[in-house]
C-alpha cells in the first residue's frame, strides 16, 4: 500500500520481437492507473536485464521470440519460477496451441497465464490476467481450454460424457482460472450451487479436490489433456 492507502500499480515489464504489439501493450499499459510500464525488450536477453534492473511485478512475454525462437516465453518463465518465484508471468501465443499452455503450467500454474495475441486488443482480458498473476492465480485461455475440451471429448468413452452441461460449464471455467465466486457471477449461481458443482466435477472426473485456484487451474488442464 502507498501513504495514500492506495495499492501501488502492478509494475509491468513487456518482451515481444515485434515492435507493433510492443507499441499497442506499452500505450495500454501507460494509460492505466493501476499498471505502471516498466520497459519493454524485443527477445529474452533483454528481458533478462528488465527484470534484473527494473525490478518488475509482472512480465508479458510473448511465446516464440529470439534467441531460441520456439518455446522462448516458456523458457523465461521456467526459469523465473525458479530465480524470481514471486514474479507474475503472462504468455501471449499467436496460435491455440494447449499443449504449450500445459508445459508452461506443467512446474506450477501460481503466477502464470497463457493468453492467445487476440487479447492485447481486448484490454481488460489482459488486465484481468496481470492482475491475476501478479495476486498468485492462474488464468488460461478460454480459446485453449475450449480446444481441450474438444479434443477430450472426441475420445471415446470420455469421462467428460459424465458431467452435465452445467458442470461442462463449470470446468471450463475453472480450467481458465476463475474462483468459485467468479464462476457464480458469471452463470448467475450462488455461491453454495457453484460448490456443489465443482465437488461432482472433481468427483466424476476423478480429480483431487484443491481449493486453491491454480492448482485446481493445473488439475482441469492435466485431466483435458489426458
Amino acid at each position: 500500500m502507498s501513504e495514500s492507502g492506495r495499492s501501488a500499480p502492478v509494475r509491468v515489464v513487456i518482451a515481444d520481437d515485434s515492435a507493433l504489439i510492443r507499441r499497442g501493450l506499452e500505450a495500454m499499459l501507460g494509460d492505466r492507473s493501476d499498471l505502471e510500464f516498466a520497459g519493454a525488450g524485443c527477445d529474452g536477453e533483454e528481458l533478462d536485464e528488465l527484470v534484473a534492473g527494473a525490478r518488475p511485478d509482472v512480465v508479458v512475454t510473448d511465446l516464440r521470440m529470439p534467441p531460441s525462437g520456439g518455446r522462448e516465453g516458456i523458457r523465461i518463465a521456467t526459469r523465473l519460477r525458479r530465480s524470481h518465484p514471486q514474479i507474475g508471468v503472462v504468455v501471449l501465443s499467436q496460435y491455440v496451441e494447449p499443449e504449450f499452455a500445459i508445459e508452461l503450467m506443467s512446474e506450477g500454474s501460481s503466477r502464470r497465464a497463457y493468453l492467445l495475441k487476440d487479447r492485447v486488443a481486448d484490454a481488460p482480458e489482459l488486465v484481468r490476467a496481470i492482475h491475476a498473476v501478479h495476486e498468485g492465480g492462474s488464468v488460461v485461455d478460454p480459446a485453449v481450454v475450449e480446444a481441450l475440451i474438444e479434443a477430450q471429448q472426441r475420445k471415446q468413452s470420455s469421462p467428460l460424457a459424465a458431467l452435465t452441461e452445467r458442470e461442462r460449464e463449470v470446468l471450463s471455467l475453472i480450467a481458465e482460472g476463475a474462483s468459485n465466486a467468479s464462476i457464480a457471477e458469471s452463470l448467475v449461481l450462488t455461491k453454495r450451487a457453484v460448490e456443489k458443482h465443482v465437488n461432482s466435477i472433481f468427483a466424476k472426473l476423478g480429480l483431487t479436490e484443491a481449493e486453491d485456484v491454480s492448482r485446481r487451474v493445473k488439475a482441469a488442464l492435466l485431466f483435458l489433456a489426458g
